[in-house]
């Protein structure tokens, strides 16, 4: 047998292939030009059969001749997509240009109306309807049109026109100095799988004087609603490096770590939190301290961090810009406004909520309070401070203990003794600023929905408030307090700040709202021990943990021991560094 073997054609060019200048006889498409794609890129439509007419209908890759017009959505024209023909390889390239939820049946056939209506979504009017309809199918009087959900028309769906709204970029807390050098950063879902769980505390000592709850505030309704009165009482808020007592169980080497629980509320709730804040962490030998900054986030209470579209602050003026006016006073729904409001109701919540005089008799703890001083004339708010000492520790063999410095507001009459930590109360105050204001969050009107759906307003500051309310669960729980108070309080008049007026009041046990919360302390104790081992690494010296304004993520800068020493600057947002 013989072998003859078939004829080569060889590529003058020097290539491997044919060439075009030498094509093999038996290949038929030497002219049609090559057109490039990529595997990743879609060929186009099996089949379209919403094109009826045959000289207008597309072939299995989704080709039509260069003359084929479509009609799009809304009775738009668009080219069709050339087959071949030109030189250039775009020409062949397939784009995309019509969604995936266009390629449907023509289906000829009435649908069946709904049972009960015409269904709309964000409309006000059906296609081609010549009324408009609700989600019954009466028609509405006056001709106002609702959505599919009972929404207004007028407003249109929910996030619409999102995408061009300006860019909301916050400024951080403080300012960042170029002096100092970045040692970490850990994004937020790296730490909510962290995990620690930690024993019962051990009560150090306690210090201060409680006074009674009002029990008559459990009562009140939004018929029989209390003006929120202004007291003037002393309550101090001092960090941990200048309080008293801990420099004291500093000497004794009582723990590793010292902070207080306002400060180690946000680092425990730290996933949660949206707005920026910042803790400067000291190490002296083998001893850290939490502290922070007067005037810093941790001296105010926020509103509606969490909503979808949380209050902001009007930008800041454009110094290119003269002609820009300036308004004379910020508005009273802005977030820092906003924040100043729920802090002054806050306060005032606390003093009212407690009885002065006797009876029942305030209560002194085991030490007077410790901020106090002799020269001191205004009276002092019922306020209690317990130093608690938690077991952080991780191997039998290790001694890694955290000295808490806590607060309680009041005592329970009838609940056994305060001065063993029997009756404790914490008391808090939600406020509800306009509902139809930016930012409220789709919150319900109080005045008329807290006494027959307090379900759904309960829920509502759940979502929108969810890291402030985790912070308040979390310090009742570090302060070991029986009961937890919460106030609503709204403004007399919407346009008002200044006034406010108390329509209830709920009361809950801390373990079973921090269940309702999602609230995991034990995650919270994974991420204060890992931000400690960070700490314990690095020298001596002084560090700051600063969360980023506008991503979820925190950051660990080491900062000269000169920092935050000097006056505060203009803007606010930081302190400028004592080089002197």
């Amino acid at each position: 047998m013989s072998f003859s073997l078939p004829p080569i054609n060889d590529n003058p060019d020097g290539g491997w292939g044919p060439s075009s200048s030498n094509f093999p006889e038996q290949f038929k498409f030497k002219d049609i030009p090559y057109a490039p794609y990529s595997k990743s890129d879609k060929l186009g439509r099996f089949a379209d059969w919403n094109e009826t007419s045959s000289d207008t209908r597309q072939n299995a890759l989704g080709t039509a001749s260069a003359q084929n017009t479509r009609t799009g959505p809304g009775g738009r024209r668009r080219e069709g997509a050339q087959a071949f023909g030109s030189g250039t390889a775009s020409a062949f390239a397939y784009f995309h240009v019509e969604d995936e939820s266009s390629f449907s049946l023509v289906d000829n056939k009435t649908a069946p109306p709904r049972r009960g209506g015409t269904f709309i979504r964000g409309r006000g009017t059906s296609r081609g309807g010549a009324g408009n309809y609700n989600t019954r199918g009466g028609a509405q009087r006056g001709g106002r049109g609702f959505g599919g959900r009972g929404g207004n028309a007028q407003r249109g769906r929910r996030g619409w026109r999102d995408w061009d709204k300006n860019a909301r970029t916050r400024e951080s807390s403080v300012v960042i100095s170029p002096q100092w050098s970045m040692l970490e950063e850990i994004e937020f879902h790296r730490l909510a799988k962290l995990r620690l769980e930690v024993d019962e505390p051990e009560n150090i000592d306690s210090y201060g004087r409680l006074y009674a709850y009002d029990k008559s505030f459990d009562r009140i309704t939004t018929k029989t609603e209390k003006p929120l009165q202004q007291l003037d009482r002393i309550k101090y808020n001092t960090t941990t490096s200048d309080d008293p007592v801990i420099q004291q169980l500093v000497s004794k080497n009582t723990a590793t770590i010292y902070t207080t629980d306002v400060i180690l509320s946000v680092l425990m709730c730290a996933p949660r939190s949206v707005y920026p804040w910042d803790i400067v962490i000291v190490r002296e030998g083998n001893s850290l301290f939490f502290d922070k900054r007067d005037g810093g986030p941790f001296d105010t209470v926020t509103v509606n961090e969490n909503a979808s579209d949380p209050p902001q602050d009007p930008p800041p003026p454009n110094p290119n810009n003269p002609n820009e006016k300036i308004p004379d006073a910020p508005s009273i729904n802005s977030a820092t406004s906003l924040s100043l409001e729920a802090t002054y109701v806050n306060q005032n919540f606390a003093f009212q909520t407690v009885v002065e005089t006797p009876p029942p008799p305030g209560i002194d703890l085991a030490n007077p309070n410790p901020f106090y001083g002799p020269d001191e004339t205004e009276p002092l708010a019922s306020c209690g401070y317990r130093y608690r000492v938690f077991d952080l520790s991780v191997q039998e063999d290790e001694n890694f203990k955290i000295c808490v410095r806590t607060e309680v507001d009041a005592y329970l009459p009838g609940s056994g003794n305060p001065r063993e930590g029997h009756g404790l109360v914490t008391i808090r105050a939600l406020n509800e600023f306009d509902p139809r204001a930016p930012g409220a969050g789709g919150a319900p009107d109080w005045r008329t929905k807290l006494d027959s759906q307090r379900g759904a307003v309960v829920a509502t500051e759940m979502k929108n408030n969810s890291c402030k309310l985790a912070k308040w669960t979390v310090q009742s729980i570090l302060a070991g307090a029986e009961s937890m108070k919460i106030g609503y309080v709204s403004r007399s008049n919407p346009r008002d700040a200044a006034r406010h007026v108390i329509l209830s009041t709920a009361s809950m046990r801390p373990a079973d709202f921090a269940a309702q919360l999602n609230v995991s302390l034990n995650n919270g104790w994974g991420i204060v021990r890992t931000v400690a081992d960070l700490c314990m690494k690095m020298p001596e010296g002084k560090y700051v943990l600063v969360k980023d304004p506008n991503k979820p993520l925190v950051r660990l800068y080491a900062i000269p021991s000169t920092s935050f020493s000097g006056v505060e600057d203009e803007e606010g947002e930081g302190f400028e560094d004592d080089e002197a």
